[in-house]
């Protein structure tokens, strides 16, 4: 018997596919088992937990590592509904759980359907109205899947490329998505088929619903299987016939838990509103965050340019309070950065707008703070339900004019929503006017926004539906201008002219709006619209001309103040002539020619040049040009643009110097032949010109020498005087003979020998300014006169031999 090799193991490995064929069989044995218990399984029975609905094991798993045991109202209603294949419309408060109530029958009916992998196709569509809302969704539906359920998630809102979620896209099976992106999706990618949908699922179906979303939803129900189940939920559902229809739902289940409820909202939020003036509204919001620093707070506004202003503005005070701003202008990344910002501080305030105002879950909100008063009470349901979530204690307050109060109480009423009016104590009141006024001053980028913010607010509500509560004409537009540190309340152009201009573009003839649009400059005085305006040809010159005062914002802050509107008024001007108010506006124009010689064209006025020359290239007239340029195709119009290029077709450029006389002269003039001739013969002139700069350079040598010599009598003039300097340094420290056990006289008679030997050295060689000095040493090797006595002290002293020597050598020391 052969022996056998050992591989290593310790007991044999079954073949891949003898693996996966039981683990199949058992997935559909279990599949089998839940269709009958969900079949066997009464909706209306009481549940209490999740263990009490007939779920898988995967589901079980994921609902018990994320801490769900109990049911809400709307999950034990909905959930059982749903999974008996039931459309649903679903109502609840928020902060009740309806993510929950959607997803885990998602699960459920695509595990049963056994919908999973990438040849199972796409089986769920969850769509939700904002980016946040749908990262939220998926986040939960990870948490719960992820414990044993095989599904292909994806998350398909944008901010990436569009070729990366297009190759995910045919792998998934559920995707959770907003409207506006997946109908790019349906309508551009080609392998990106739904025609095996089972579920489609609207989070905040109202918002969806309504006009913002309404093109988009219609266009993608197109492209869903009718024979789908529909789920629908929000805070404040729909009961439009209209909308229903528009879904195909069939015989659609109304599952509202609350309808029967006292309030709207949840019992645990305490809701007030405050009535301040518009004015006055950065003022109190200024004075309630400094009150409230260790607080979450969320404030609502009505437009992104607000929010920007009073961020940016807010952000210069530093009120003790970390501050965030959100809007749907920014970036994706920038979005999802602030909301986990947000989600993970203890104390902060954000200023965002609508678009976290529905079903986003921002933990241990304290405050939810609406500036702006909402567009109706379901705005307002959705805004204070950030707070005051799964049974917490939440505080919301409203800032309402004293022009809405009446009109939105009244709403609010019909709604079933409880609110109080609270008052602000004066003591604790700020104002910060002068401050924002001085900001807007010293930076024209925040002046800037203040204008933008004013122009979006007062934008916002003009187009409000209910006139009873917003009333533009009881605002005090010019105090509001005033508190964000605006000196005029800019001009709104749509106040007037809108009207105007519906009516009178309403009443005017077809016929003579057509013809209005075949006529030239002349008929656009007259007020009519042109029907088509050529596309005028515009330079760099133009351009340039165009940009005004960019720093400061001067040009575009005075068209949007009022200035002339009290004089238009007087003169009886209207709304369209407020625009050409200026006494003086130049405009920079190539005049084109439209016939076919210049000189014809000079001497006709415009009509008949149009109509002469219809048809005919134009001819254009650039100053300093040598002859007109004809434009005769797109290229040659192209060449209009460019500085360089017409250059070249304009006349070189000249230089000119003036003489003594003031008389004109080329930098580069020729002289005339027969002046030259009169002043001799040209070898003569060149001897004349030869002497004559050879004398210029003699006497520049002299000034040059002399000069020269100056600087070197200033050179020792200053050498002399820092040696005379260390002399007196020397003789303040004092003379010390003898010490260290010197002889005295020694030292003497040294000084007075190496005196001597210096003077017969240096006796014939006087100084002399006018000889040429020679070759002396640099600065950095002379010795100055100490220097020279410490060296003598070290040579050997010589002895004196007669007394006469020695009187003449102290004569000469001390004379």
């Amino acid at each position: 018997m052969a022996p056998t090799r050992s591989t290593g193991r310790t007991r044999p490995t079954k073949p891949q596919k003898l693996q996966r064929a039981p683990k199949r069989k058992r997935d559909d044995v279990e599949a089998e088992k839940l269709e009958a218990a969900v079949a066997d399984f009464d909706p209306k029975a009481t549940c209490t937990s999740f263990t009490d609905l007939p779920l898988s094991d995967p589901t079980k798993a994921g609902l018990k590592s994320a801490h769900f045991s109990s049911l809400t109202d709307i999950q034990a209603k909905a959930i059982p509904l749903a999974l008996k294949g039931s459309d649903i419309l679903g109502a609840a408060k928020t902060g009740s759980g309806k993510t929950l109530a959607f997803l885990i029958p998602v699960l459920e009916n695509l595990y049963r359907a056994q919908c999973v992998g990438p040849d199972a196709g796409l089986g769920a569509m969850i769509v939700s109205p904002t980016r946040e809302l749908a990262i939220q969704i998926f986040e939960v539906l990870r948490k719960v899947g992820g414990k044993g359920h095989l599904f292909a998630a994806g998350l398909v809102i944008g901010g990436k490329s569009l070729r990366e979620e297009r190759d995910a896209l045919a792998r998934m099976n559920i995707v959770v998505c907003t409207p506006g992106r997946i109908l790019q999706h349906l309508s551009q990618t080609a392998g990106f088929n739904v025609d095996g949908l089972r579920m489609l699922v609207l989070d905040e179906a109202d918002r969806i619903l309504d006009m913002g979303f309404q093109r988009d939803l219609d266009a993608i129900v197109e492209y869903l299987p009718p024979d789908r189940q529909t789920l629908l939920f929000s805070a404040t559902q729909t009961k439009k016939v209209s909308d229903l229809s528009r879904l195909a739902l069939k015989d659609p289940e109304y599952v509202s838990v609350h309808e029967a409820a006292s309030t709207a909202t949840p019992q645990t939020l305490q809701q007030n509103y405050v009535v301040t003036p518009l004015p006055d509204k950065l003022d109190t919001l200024w004075s309630f965050l400094q009150s409230s620093k260790k607080s979450k707070i969320l404030v609502f506004l009505s437009s992104g340019k607000q929010v920007r202003f009073v961020y940016e503005s807010f952000r210069h005070m530093q009120p003790g309070i970390p501050l965030l701003h959100l809007h749907g202008r920014q970036r994706q990344t920038a979005r999802l950065e602030i909301t986990d910002k947000f989600s993970r501080a203890k104390y902060s305030c954000l200023f965002a707008t609508d678009v976290v105002a529905r079903g986003l879950d921002f933990p241990a909100v304290d405050w939810v703070v609406q500036l702006d008063c909402p567009e109706d009470p379901d705005t307002y349901i959705h805004r204070v339900g950030r707070t005051a979530r799964y049974e917490r204690n939440g505080r919301a307050v409203l800032f309402l004019d004293p022009s809405e109060e009446e009109g939105m109480l009244q709403r609010l009423e019909q709604k079933r929503v409880p609110i109080e009016r609270i008052n602000v104590r004066q003591k604790k009141q700020q104002s910060i006017k002068d401050q924002v006024q001085s900001m807007c001053f010293q930076d024209p980028q925040l002046k800037y926004l203040g204008q933008k913010a004013f122009s979006s607010y007062v934008r916002s509500l003009h187009v409000q539906k209910d006139k009873e509560i917003f009333r533009l004409e009881k605002y005090d537009l010019e105090g509001f201008a005033a508190s964000l540190g605006l000196p005029g309340a800019p001009r709104i152009k749509f106040l007037k002219a809108d009207a105007e201009e519906a009516k009178r573009l309403k009443n005017a003839p077809r016929a003579e709006m057509h013809i209005s649009g075949d006529e030239d400059d002349g008929s656009d005085e007259e007020g009519m619209p042109s029907k088509k305006k050529e596309k005028e040809v515009r330079t760099k010159y133009d351009r340039m001309f165009e940009r005004k005062n960019q720093d400061v914002l001067a040009d575009h802050y005075t068209k949007m103040i009022r200035d002339g509107e009290a004089d238009a008024d007087a003169n009886g001007l209207n709304g369209e002539q407020e625009d050409d108010d200026d006494l003086f506006d130049v405009k920079r124009r190539i005049p084109a020619n439209s016939s076919p010689s210049g000189s014809e064209a000079e001497d006709s006025d415009d009509e008949d040049a149009a109509d002469a020359g219809e048809g005919a290239p134009k001819r254009v007239r650039i100053p300093g040009a040598r002859q007109e340029l004809v434009l005769d195709s797109k290229r040659r119009e192209k060449l209009l643009k460019s500085k360089k290029k017409l250059l070249k077709l304009k006349e070189k450029g000249s230089k000119v110097v003036f003489d003594d006389e003031g008389n004109a002269h080329q930098i580069y003039e020729l002289e005339n032949e027969e002046d030259f001739r009169r002043r001799g013969e040209a070898e003569e002139q060149r001897r004349r010109f030869v002497e004559e700069e050879a004398e210029r350079v003699k006497a520049a040598d002299v000034a040059d020498k002399q000069l020269q010599k100056e600087k070197r009598r200033l050179k020792r003039e200053k050498r002399k005087e820092s040696e005379r300097a260390e002399d007196a340094e020397e003789e303040e420290g004092g003379a010390e003979f003898g010490g260290d056990g010197e002889d005295a006289m020694a030292n003497f008679i040294a000084d007075a020998e190496a005196a001597e030997r210096s003077e017969e050295e240096n006796g014939g060689e006087a100084d002399d300014d006018e000889e040429v000095e020679g070759k002396r040493k640099k600065c950095f090797h002379e010795e100055g006169k100490a220097s020279k006595r410490r060296r003598v002290l070290a040579e050997e002293p010589r002895e004196i031999e007669t007394f006469d020597e020695l009187e003449a050598a102290a004569a000469r020391l001390l004379g």
